[in-house]
């Protein structure tokens, strides 16, 4: 190694070459599995905190996004026809 190249650094986790790649496994997988059970515990904990919609709230919602789409996919094939006609009218 020369002085301008930098030494790699130290990992924290096993070289899976080394032949011990099983018995770190056993090493990390409790902590692993407590870590999931936090995320977990948090995630439901934060979901409790959600103020959901009503179902007439969700069927407004719903009916509003539907008529935004329908307008939106109008716009869009109008101007894709309207544009198509033109590039056939310029180049025939």
């Amino acid at each position: 190694m020369t002085e301008t190249q930098a030494a790699p650094a130290p990992s924290s986790r096993p070289d899976p070459g080394s032949g011990r790649g099983l018995s770190a496994l056993w090493r990390w997988l409790p902590a692993l599995i407590r870590a999931l059970q936090r995320r977990t515990r948090e995630t439901v904990s934060e979901m409790r905190k959600v103020l959901w919609p009503s179902r007439r709230e969700m069927i407004t919602y719903t009916v509003v996004v539907m008529i935004f789409l329908v307008i939106m996919v109008t716009i869009v094939a109008l101007l894709d026809f309207g544009l198509a006609k033109a590039v056939l009218a310029v180049f025939g």
